[in-house]
């Protein structure tokens, strides 16, 4: 699998490039974030890891950039940057996982191979799904409510994929977190109540009825109409 490493600290880069060879990995590298961005847009990778601190442009930027041309391959925030508000931002600019450093290179490529089984080309044989006037392909991968397509991040995608395979049922944070993320995320953080957030305002951005209720002290529910125990 080609690996294009977005990262301009050499200790860094010996590391990884000599770890993920190891594991059977193809590394090429990008020392700042305008290469790295030229690399990815130019070449077939596999997957992109991507420092957030880099020289030129910083990887925020990069992420999105990739992500306007390149809607599904997937990326991975490599990064000393640890706080909420750092990796829902990472996240919320396209990427699909958040590592930070110091980091084990076995986590490391455990987490790249959960990536690109996510990213391959399996098919589910009955990939549409429904919930009132909510349309989910899992083929294209889109999203329609009341026949409009949504925008959604790549993180949104997969939470939104996520409940409505398991409508009607309630899904604890952690739950949401081990599928969604794929990550151990210190659950000190609320990450999973602000994507939440994010994809009931563009669910019900045309006024379309609540499908994301509350379930107090338990997690969330997606479903149509009202529950009892609805917080929101």
């Amino acid at each position: 699998m080609g690996i294009l490493l977005v990262e301009d600290e050499p200790n860094v880069v010996s590391v990884v490039k000599r770890g993920l060879t190891d594991y059977g990995f193809e590394v090429s590298v990008a020392a700042n974030g305008a290469t790295g961005l030229q690399m990815a847009l130019d070449h077939d990778f596999d997957l992109v890891i991507l420092d957030v601190m880099l020289p030129v442009m910083d990887g925020i930027q990069v992420c999105k950039h990739i992500r306007q041309q390149k809607k599904m391959i997937p990326i991975i925030m490599l990064t000393a940057l640890d706080s909420t508000e750092n990796i829902v931002s990472g996240l919320d600019s396209g990427a699909d996982d958040y590592m930070v450093k110091p980091f084990k290179i076995a986590e490391l490529a455990a987490r790249l191979r959960t990536l690109l089984r996510r990213g391959g080309s399996e098919t589910l044989a009955n990939n549409t799904y429904t919930i009132g006037n909510l349309v989910l392909n899992t083929e294209s991968k889109i999203a329609y409510r009341s026949n409009e397509v949504l925008k959604l991040t790549a993180t949104e995608y997969r939470l939104l994929e996520y409940f409505v395979k398991n409508q009607k049922k309630v899904l604890s944070r952690i739950q949401i977190l081990e599928n969604v993320w794929d990550i151990d995320f210190n659950m000190g953080t609320n990450v999973v109540d602000v994507y939440v957030n994010y994809l009931r305002k563009k669910l019900e951005k045309n006024g379309g009825p609540n499908l994301i209720h509350t379930v107090f002290g338990m997690g969330y529910l997606m479903k149509e109409g009202d529950t009892d125990e609805d917080t929101k």
